[in-house]
């Protein structure tokens, strides 16, 4: 019977100093911090996140019923 044995592997500072980190440029990075700060407002921030959604799929969901509902009059 084999036995394995679990561990924790050592980080060899020498293999993490060779390593290389892709940084994207500075103006990709902005636009990375603007699109998670919209998402933190939308998520955060009740007052205009969710009530914007409940109007939406309202405004959604009348717009569908307004079809489904609408009947053409045959003369």
């Amino acid at each position: 019977m084999k036995v394995r044995k679990a561990g924790i592997p050592t980080l060899d500072p020498e293999i993490i100093a060779r390593q290389t980190l892709a940084i994207p440029p500075l103006s990709e990075q902005e636009r990375i911090v603007s699109i998670l700060d919209k998402f933190d407002v939308l998520v955060n921030d009740l007052t205009s996140g969710l009530p914007a959604e409940i109007a939406a799929r309202r405004r959604q969901y009348e717009h569908y019923r307004d079809r489904l509902l609408t009947f053409k009059e045959i003369a």
